[in-house]
């Protein structure tokens, strides 16, 4: 019977047919090395297996023609299947074949330290998969120093494609550079690995593909990392599913190009986590054109940004619990959020880009600086093109000294739900918009200090009614703020987390000639989303203004 192949095309543009369609093939760039996996590539005949055995000093390899053994060494000079077994204190495995057909290694409760260089280096071969035998436990241990500079430099170092898996687990100590490392790709599709590093846990030059596993990463360096500068493309991380714990003195996750996350759970401690500090990067995910998130739960400890991109970031859904001390987000050229659950415990600013989109999803977010910051890079007080629209999904934003909604140029709520806790006092406001600030649609509440004439609402060109309601005393954080309209009917109960002067708000329940009026105190026997009270009565308040609905932007003091 025919092979069914998969060809995987060092290029971006395939990953999505690579994990959706596995038995298709996909068209090579000529541009672009390729990675063929056959799906016999995952089954051998055991009579025609080779076995390696190391003990101390010693190799044995049966039969003895399977490989050359020179000292403690041992090569493998052709393709085919050897069973690794056994613990030696000093010895290497080094694989160089021309074959045009893999070689297998299976590891079968192998130990292997090499003090002055890679334990196992595949120096040349087409492709080459390590097995880790189920139920068993593998070692590779390097040296603090090479005998040779250049490659190899990590524990486990390939020249070319390279698949793990398995239903075993592989422990790896780099303690020369990298954990494990190849000039070409890395398929990780199964298996239990432990990576300690001296520099990066894992990088594939090219790609790093993780199908499934559980990877626990130790490195002073990046944790995973796909770094190929000079092949347009190539570069980049694609993740299914797995299991990922990375403690790092870098970037956890760090792509030249584009990372894809379908799934999975991360914890991601990059240089130290929340307390730590760094000299040059220490991202949670880095993918310098594109990250893009379909689901996962994500874990983020940062002194740097969670989530950055150079150009665009797009998430689908997903759980995350994100701490950092620079931005939760951050692209250069887009965010946009389409679903999931993002809750910022402490962020310097919450998400920063020059497109902000946010479609759904739950989104709360408390940050020292602006919240939402739609910026093309300079602070400005003009109009620099940038842009901010929420049109679904519920967003809270609890900003101490900044903006919780700041654009250098427009802003849109189409739909959804805004909670806008602003900043404690002046020059900051709730809402900072260079251009206008349009409602058609959704519900937003926002409060503020007195900040004087750098108050802002929503545009009188808008297509939703609002209020803007300015007190002539400081609202206190203990005071709830309602208001409810000629027959009683609750519009807004909202309790601000600071001391606020004024409050915004906008709803689709407000309308032209609408009787309303403001309470103050009082209580709530309804749920607080967000300092949002939903349900339930409220009740005992003060009655401080009655008025009526007389614009796009209707203005009240109380």
């Amino acid at each position: 019977m025919q092979n069914s192949i998969l060809k995987i095309t060092v290029g971006f543009a395939v990953i999505a047919a690579l994990f959706s369609a596995c038995e298709k093939a996909i068209n090579d760039d000529d541009n672009y090395s390729t990675f063929e996996e056959d799906t016999t590539d995952y089954s051998w005949d055991t009579s025609e297996m080779a076995l390696i055995t190391f003990s101390g000093s010693t190799v044995t390899v049966i039969p003895s023609n399977a490989a050359v053994i020179t000292g403690s060494f041992v090569t493998i000079k052709a393709a085919g299947t050897y069973c690794l077994t056994g613990t030696t204190d000093n010895s290497r495995l080094i694989v160089d074949t021309d074959d045009e057909t893999p070689v297998r290694l299976i590891f079968d409760e192998v130990s292997i330290k090499c003090t002055n260089s890679a334990p196992v280096f595949i120096k040349n071969a087409k492709k080459t998969l390590i097995y880790l035998e189920k139920g068993t436990n593998n070692y590779l241990s390097d040296g603090e120093s090479y005998a040779t500079t250049g490659e190899p430099n990590a524990a486990l170092f390939s020249n070319s494609d390279l698949v793990i898996y398995g239903d075993g687990s592989l422990v790896v100590t780099g303690n020369y550079n990298d954990g494990i490392s190849t000039d070409d790709g890395i398929l990780i599709k199964s298996g239990t690995l432990n990576i300690t590093a001296n520099d990066d846990g894992i990088r594939g030059k090219d790609y790093l593909f993780i199908q499934n596993g559980n990877i626990t990463i130790n490195s002073e360096g990046d944790g995973f990392k796909s770094d190929n500068e000079s092949v347009a493309g190539a570069g980049y991380i694609y993740i299914d599913s797995a299991i990922v714990k990375i403690t790092s003195s870098c970037d956890a996750i760090s792509a030249f190009s584009d990372i894809v996350i379908n799934n999975g759970s991360f914890i991601l401690s990059p240089a130290g986590g929340l307390s730590g500090s760094f000299a040059t990067s220490a991202k949670g995910v880095k993918g310098l054109s594109s990250v893009t998130i379909n689901n996962g739960t994500f874990s983020i400890s940062a002194p740097d940004d969670a989530i950055h991109s150079d150009n665009s970031v797009t998430i689908n859904g997903g759980i995350f619990a994100i701490a950092t001390k620079d931005d939760a987000i951050h692209a250069n050229s887009s965010v946009i959020i389409n679903d999931g659950t993002i809750n910022t415990s402490q962020s310097y600013e919450a998400i920063e880009s020059a497109s902000i989109v946010i479609n759904g999803g739950y989104i709360s977010m408390i940050t020292s600086d602006d919240g939402i910051n739609a910026t093309k890079g300079s602070r400005t007080e003009m109009n620099d093109g940038s842009m901010a629209s929420i049109n679904g999904g519920t967003l809270i934003i609890n900003s101490s000294k900044g903006d919780p909604l700041d654009s250098n140029g427009d802003a849109s709520l189409t739909g959804g739900k805004v909670i806008l806790q602003g900043p404690s006092s002046q020059p900051e406001v709730a809402i900072d918009v260079n251009g206008s600030f349009k409602i058609s649609g959704g519900f937003l509440i926002a409060s503020g200090p007195n900040s004087g004439n750098m108050i802002e609402g929503p545009a009188t060109s808008s297509v939703q009614y609002s209020i803007m309601a300015k007190t002539s005393s400081t609202l206190s954080s203990s005071t709830l703020f309602h208001i409810e309209d000629g027959s009683g009917n609750n519009l807004v109960t909202f309790k601000p987390v600071r001391s606020s002067y004024y409050i915004v708000f906008s709803s689709p329940s407000l309308s032209n000639g609408l009787s309303c009026s403001i309470f103050t105190g009082g209580s709530s026997t309804g749920t607080s989303t967000g300092g949002v009270y939903e349900g339930g009565t409220y009740s005992g308040g003060t009655l401080k203004k009655t008025f009526t609905i007389s614009g796009k932007v209707t203005s009240v003091s109380f």
